[in-house]
């Protein structure tokens, strides 16, 4: 059984971790706040991109576009896969990564020619650890999502696209669900639906509308920025995500924190309380010894 010392040193240790899962809540709230504004910022600008998108296959139908899904011999699937893994820089966030992860696991399971590019310091380690190959040139922090960063990784992924290093692009992220754990999910990157920008409601102007060069060409020359928007959400998406999941962990251990606190003392009040009885006893003791001693003298020296 613990002393009551040990027991008041584990209460102080347990108060210090306390504030330190306490204020990495605090951290991650304000991070997941920061976030949440800036994509709110920018929402409008690729609404509007993808709307145009869809407004230009009215003038272009049929496209050729290297962008745009083709139909393909039959039996003949693609079999150069790329996938962008996003996780976070580290861990302390509950089933966040792992779920990522064993998703991206199961996909180059069924793929096997895959070129895999990750997002994010832990899923490096994991997979450096595991000796899966990966593209180890391509280093981005998941920290500080922005569309600067955003660009870059675009840039770096249509590189191996319009090269045919890779003849698919999926993505692997966790979509944010507010205050209940994120969902994680895989979406196809490259090459784009058609059917991802119709809508019924959009109908060809009266106006005669004049693309240069050319429809194709402006579709060319816009799709890169519809898919910066695209991976610069998902990057938020999983930040939030990454930042909910650690302040659920982090709450539970606070509260778990709590718990020990509270089991601590009552042990920590009953060896005071056990301390204080004892102390009581040998006064009283004590108090009756003397007690007894005065009263033995007083008889030797009566009898004297």
């Amino acid at each position: 059984m613990l002393s009551a010392s040990e027991i008041k040193a584990r209460i102080n240790g347990i108060k210090d971790t306390k504030k330190i899962t306490d204020a990495m809540y605090m951290i991650s709230s304000a991070k997941m706040r920061k976030a949440l504004k800036d994509s709110a910022q920018t929402a409008p600008y690729f609404e509007a991109l993808t709307l145009k998108i869809g407004e230009l296959f009215h003038y272009i139908p049929q496209t050729e576009n290297r962008y745009f899904k083709v139909t393909l011999p039959e039996n003949e699937p693609h079999i150069n896969h790329g996938i962008l893994l996003i996780t976070s820089d580290k861990g302390l966030s509950g089933a966040y990564n792992q779920e990522a992860i064993a998703v991206c696991e199961e996909y180059m399971r069924r793929h096997s020619k895959t070129t895999l590019f990750i997002i994010g310091e832990y899923g490096r380690q994991y997979f450096m650890n595991k000796k899966v190959d990966f593209v180890r040139d391509f280093l981005y922090s998941a920290s500080r999502p922005t569309l600067y960063e955003a660009r870059k990784i675009c840039a770096a992924l249509l590189d191996y696209y319009d090269r045919s290093a890779v003849d698919e692009i999926d993505i692997i992220y966790t979509d944010y669900m507010g205050n209940k754990p994120g969902v994680c999910k895989k979406t196809t990157l490259l090459p784009l639906a058609k059917t991802s920008f119709y809508r019924e409601d959009l109908t060809q102007s009266q106006t005669e509308k004049k693309f240069l060069p050319s429809p194709d060409a402006v579709l060319d020359g816009v799709i890169p920025s519809y898919l910066m928007g695209f991976i610069y959400g998902s990057l938020i998406e999983s930040f939030c995500s990454e930042q909910q999941a650690r302040m659920n962990a982090m709450k539970s251990a606070s509260d778990n924190a709590e718990e020990m606190l509270r089991d601590l003392k009552v042990q920590y009040n009953k060896l005071r309380q056990a301390a204080i009885t004892n102390e009581m006893i040998e006064i009283t003791a004590g108090a009756k010894a003397q007690s007894m001693k005065r009263q033995s003298a007083g008889m030797r020296n009566s009898h004297e």
